[in-house]
């Protein structure tokens, strides 16, 4: 550009000046960017963890339930057998999982979500991240993950199970063990699926075979180790 046509600033000019308005923190070029450090800094923790399970659970169980008691042994025989537990960190089942792993000396992963009603990470978690979006936290989970064990739990406990079942059905992800804990807890929703859902033609038939439901500890941690 020439004469009239060169401009009156310069794009370091610009870069240095100063910001009379902040609205550009929440808009959404700018979003793009927290978005972007998550996965990088994800990526940058879990790459080197090695193989790893996760354990999804519901935050609100208390530790005198015998789930709880069941999901620090799963912590504990996971880690005895050389694999990471990777769970969302939080209390309940998150924080027996990652329990059992730390106490038996096992790498104890936590990805926490900013929630406005949970308070950072559970203290049994040795390496831990806090995320801001859910569909980060949860690719960190099937990234890292060589398979799952699902404790009872409520709508984020749906979400996690839910979504991991659509990636594998999809082929969006190689297929990985998923064992469900707890017969008396999933059995209705899974004849729900195969009583309503199969015979109006919304799955096919192998989908079901996607999860195996047991109540035993043993034989969920058999069936998730690679």
């Amino acid at each position: 550009m020439r004469g009239s046509m060169v401009p009156q600033d310069t794009t370091y000019g610009n870069l240095l000046e100063p910001e009379a308005s902040t609205d550009w923190l929440h808009m959404d070029p700018w979003r793009v960017m927290r978005i972007q450090a998550e996965f990088v800094d994800g990526f940058g923790a879990l790459a080197e963890v090695g193989p790893a399970v996760a354990v999804f659970g519901s935050a609100r169980t208390p530790a005198d339930d015998p789930m709880y008691a069941a999901a620090h042994r799963v912590g504990s025989e996971l880690a005895a057998r050389g694999l990471a537990v990777i769970t969302g960190g939080g209390p309940g089942i998150m924080e027996a999982a990652n329990r059992g792993a730390a106490e038996a000396g096992g790498v104890s992963v936590g990805l926490g979500i900013e929630l406005p009603f949970e308070e950072g990470l559970n203290e049994w978690v040795n390496l831990g991240m806090s995320f801001r979006y859910f569909f980060v936290r949860k690719t960190m989970f099937v990234k890292y993950s060589s398979g799952a064990i699902v404790f009872p739990g409520g709508f984020g406990t749906m979400d996690e199970l839910m979504e991991l079942l659509t990636l594998v059905q999809t082929h969006k992800v190689k297929r990985i063990p998923i064992a469900l804990m707890g017969s008396s807890f999933w059995g209705g929703l899974f004849d729900w699926i195969e009583g309503t859902m199969r015979p109006a033609g919304m799955i096919s038939e192998v989908d079901r075979d996607l999860v195996h439901i047991t109540d035993d500890v043993d034989e969920a941690v058999r069936l998730v180790c690679p």
